[in-house]
């Protein structure tokens, strides 16, 4: 009757007879297995050890192929989302005012820092944390009476606004005085350079009255704004001036 072997017996067998620590012979009587049939057994390994190779060869492709084509779909989907990132940042800097935006900070967000929600939504990491300062007593104070002193001498500069306010027991810097002139609009009026030269053509206007005769009202008019302070802001004073008469209208300002 052949005797039968198990796969395992086989492969343990085999293992011995390739360390090769033991004789044909001595594995042979060991194990009762003819020499002849641990010759076949070690032909028939050492015979598919290739194939062995050849198996994992195409295993470590086929991970390499599905890793490179799901690297490609990342790539793909970072660039879309990038592409609909600029968009949101553009539109929503386009259509909702600044209050709007600092409404959508949310500052116990865990996923998103306060520093990328600002990038998003397109405001300066820095003016977060800003709280408008409504201006002083004093200083409306100091800003009226530079008003009143401007509106009388309009020719004077911040230098000569700062010794009025020193004769009046105001101490006032010149630079504090420049800063507020550049926020009331106001600026010394004086010559400026180059008065003699001749400007380009393209600025030079016609006087369109020059050879018409007015023969009759409501024939020619004329317009001017003039800002007047009140106390809590301006007011805008037009007229309308129309040769052989002149009207007068209020306009409320802010």
């Amino acid at each position: 009757m052949k005797k039968r072997f198990t796969n395992d017996f086989r492969a343990r067998v085999t293992r011995e007879l390739l360390k090769e620590e033991k004789t044909l012979s001595q594995l042979s009587a060991e194990h009762s297995v003819a020499a002849t049939q641990l010759s076949q057994w070690k032909a028939t390994v050492i015979k598919g050890l290739p194939s062995l190779f050849e198996d994992e060869h195409k295993e470590i492709e086929a991970v390499r192929a599905e890793y490179e084509r799901r690297t490609e779909e990342l790539y793909s989907e970072i660039g879309r989302l990038t592409t609909q990132l600029a968009w949101l940042k553009k539109n929503v800097a386009l259509k909702l005012s600044r209050a709007e935006r600092l409404k959508h900070i949310e500052w116990e967000n865990g996923e998103l820092s306060v520093k990328l929600q600002s990038e998003l939504l397109g405001l300066n990491r820095t003016s977060l944390y800003y709280c408008p300062i409504t201006p002083s007593a004093e200083e409306l104070a100091i800003k009226n009476r530079i008003d009143e002193i401007y509106t009388a001498h309009p020719f004077f500069g911040s230098r000569k606004l700062v010794t009025v306010l020193g004769w009046e027991g105001v101490h006032i810097n010149r630079k504090a005085v420049q800063r507020h002139m550049r926020e009331m609009g106001i600026v010394g009026i004086a010559p400026g350079p180059n008065l003699s030269k001749r400007r380009a053509k393209a600025g030079v206007f016609p006087y369109l009255l020059r050879g018409v005769t007015i023969e009759c009202p409501n024939q020619v008019f004329g317009i001017d704004i003039t800002y007047i302070r009140i106390q809590h802001g301006w007011m805008r004073f037009a007229w309308w001036r129309f040769w052989m008469g002149i009207r007068v209208t209020w306009l409320p300002g802010n």
